[in-house]
């Protein structure tokens, strides 16, 4: 049976949303007309979240703008038993293009040929036949598959479980992560952070990296030491990191990572709020139309194991 989900907004109510609702089959409405549903927008309280819940006990299902679900852990944590879904997937197509632009860059010595002021040296690696490890099987893990794949690279993935990922050469769990790093050329982190991965490349994973290896965080800063990382620059023990995002975020002003030119860092950029809008909106319409038809979302949360 075909029901008309009433789905409120926290948040600004932006038209890319509203727009999405409609197309899914539901109507918009405010918090005191007994939602059903709920849908965030990335610029909203996050803090003030847990709140409306309280206030609304007719929601059922709320949707989240992100794929990290960490900002909203309280809220998660006092309503375990709502339907929880994030934007993991939806925007894994631009992450994993950004990941495979700064794992070309480092290896093309980009960032040294950007600020040089003359001829310089030949170097250059091809990514052509090089071995990838990728560490997580989301949708950017799965993307970054189809992408390595092109260069004909074998990709070996590191998930929660040793289930085989299409398109891998292995699959294993992160407790044999360090048997891989010693072969692994490009190192790509496109995990969820939980307090089970906080660290997961730290002084011991680095110190069995090639020293011409590069490592590329698209994640969550959290996943990697960030001190161990610096000590490993500076010593040359890899030969670059490619962050679009760092622990703290922002990465301070004067930081260590700023001067080490072996570090390529953008500012969280791999999804920008231009791109990831309309992917947003396609999420929204989905599971507005599932829900109203009782079919299962798309981007359920685990709220305990934290994605």
């Amino acid at each position: 049976m075909t029901s008309t989900p009433r789905i409120a907004i926290h948040g600004e109510v932006l038209p890319f949303l509203t727009d999405a609702i409609a197309a899914g089959g539901g109507v918009v409405v405010g918090l005191d007309g007994e939602p059903e549903g709920l849908v965030l927008d990335h610029g909203n309280d996050k803090h003030a979240l847990q709140e409306v819940l309280d206030a609304t006990p007719s929601i059922r299902w709320v949707q989240l703008p992100s794929a990290g679900i960490e900002s909203y852990s309280h809220a998660l944590a006092a309503y375990p038993d709502k339907v929880w879904t994030s934007a993991k997937g939806a925007y894994a197509k631009p992450v994993a293009e950004h990941a495979l632009a700064l794992t070309l860059a480092l290896f093309r010595h980009l960032p040294e040929r950007i600020t040089a002021r003359s001829w310089g040296r030949a170097a250059g690696t091809s990514l052509h036949g090089l071995t990838a490890v990728v560490i997580g099987a989301g949708g950017i893990g799965i993307e970054l598959l189809r992408l390595f794949a092109a260069f004909d690279m074998q990709i070996d993935v590191v998930r929660r479980t040793d289930a085989p990922v299409p398109g891998a050469r292995r699959t294993t769990t992160t407790e044999h992560l360090a048997e891989l790093l010693p072969e692994a050329d490009v190192v790509v982190v496109a995990a969820a952070l939980t307090p089970g991965t906080s660290k997961l490349i730290g002084e011991a994973e680095l110190a069995v990296m090639k020293p011409g290896s590069v490592l590329v965080n698209i994640a969550r800063g959290g996943l990697v030491d960030t001190d161990a990382l610096v000590a490993a620059l500076a010593e040359g023990r890899i030969l670059g990191a490619g962050l679009d995002v760092t622990d703290p975020e922002p990465l301070p002003d004067g930081h260590p990572l700023w001067d080490e030119r072996r570090a390529l860092i953008t500012p969280h950029t791999a999804d920008t709020i231009e791109m990831i809008r309309p992917l947003l909106g396609e999420r929204v319409e989905i599971n507005v139309h599932r829900l109203a038809l009782g079919l299962p979302l798309e981007g359920l949360v685990d709220a305990h194991a934290g994605y």
